[in-house]
This record gives C-alpha cells, structure tokens and sequence, in this order.
C-alpha cells in the first residue's frame, strides 16, 4: 500500500466519524426543503477508467422545457444547492468513495466515462490517477474555467503532483470553501498548456 493511499483511509475513515453527525443534518434539510432523493447517484470514470458510483447531495432539480430539455443549471438550482456548492459539502459523501480506493482527497475530479472515452490520449492520461475530492482545476477557477482549461491543469497536476502540491490544494480548497470565492488563475492556465500544444482546445 502507497503512503498516498494510507493518507487517504486514515483521513477519510477519521473524517466519516467526524462529519456523520453534519451528513445527517444535511440530509434532513435537504428532505424538508428539496425532497428525495435526497442522494445524487451516477456513474463516473476512475482509476484506468474503471467506472464507479459517485454519490454527493443532489443540488439540482430535473426540470425541462416545454421540449423536454433540462433547463440550464442556474435555473434548476435548489434553494440548498447554492450554499452546498459554495462550501462544497455536496461533495462529503465522497469520503466514502476515498475509503473503497475508487477516489483519492486529491486529483482530478471524476467526469463521466464518456467525456474520459471521448478525450482520447489526454483522458487515459487523465486516469492515471485517482479521480479527487478537489484537484488543481477546482482551486485554480473551477466553474471559471473551460474544460478544455480543465484538462490542461489535471494533466500539469499529474505531471507535477507530490506532498507539497497536495497541501497547497488541500489548503486553497479550505479558503474557498470558507468564503474565498473561486478565482480563475491566469498563470497556473499558463504553466498548464507550456509546452504541449496538444492541451490548446
């Protein structure tokens, strides 16, 4: 067993027992405001694209027009969904991901086997690694960013990722879920696409 994944059983094991009592808080709002499911339940794509089931607090309704398309998302946003993605406790539910070995606390987020299918090279590159609670991309603008933007930072983390990295991550994770607010980073873009033009999309 890798140093990388001991962090992540005792810190996920440890961080279970700690958050249970606020999962169920949450669980119980999100009933009495939101409904059931309370849980959003979908397939994502893992280490070597091995395919999982994530599961984090729903955060949005399925609402449609009149064509039967789902309205944007900032339409369908449930009147707890804001607040869960800003200070990310959508995503606790995930440690139980961290503890089976499907996710790691840090690394690119898990997107759908489709997305990884269809960027080819660069999403079997992606797959590398354990798909993370947060990740280079969710501290360096997330929502701001393009995806094409998105996969250039996952790929620059697996090229450069280590402890020092990890804790800087972990620790920008920290302020913008206390408040800090997502900022898009010019320079960690930069540094992502230098020299492999093949991340320009």
């Amino acid at each position: 067993m890798s140093a990388r994944r001991a962090v992540d059983i005792v810190v996920a094991a440890v961080g279970l027992i700690f958050v249970a009592p606020l999962l169920l808080l949450l669980a119980l709002v999100q009933a009495a405001v939101a409904g059931r499911p309370i849980v959003f339940v979908q397939a994502r794509s893992g280490l070597a694209q091995r395919p999982f089931t994530l599961r984090k607090f729903r955060t949005m309704n399925e609402r449609r027009d009149a064509a039967g398309v789902l309205l944007p998302d900032e339409q369908r946003l449930l009147p707890t969904g804001r607040f869960l993605r800003a200070t990310r406790m959508d995503e606790l539910p995930q440690l139980w991901n961290v503890l089976r070995g499907e996710m790691s606390l840090i690394g690119p987020r898990p997107l759908l086997p489709v997305t990884i299918a269809a960027a080819g090279e660069q999403g079997a590159a992606r797959a590398r690694v354990r798909p993370g609670l947060t990740g280079w991309a969710q501290v360096n603008g997330n929502t701001r960013l393009s995806e094409a933007e998105k996969l250039a930072l996952d790929l620059w983390y697996i090229e450069h990722r280590g402890l020092r990295l990890d804790l800087e991550i972990l620790f920008r994770t920290l302020l913008v879920a206390g408040g800090g607010g997502e900022r898009r980073n010019a320079d960690a873009i930069r540094s992502a696409y230098a020299g492999d033009p093949r991340r320009r999309g």
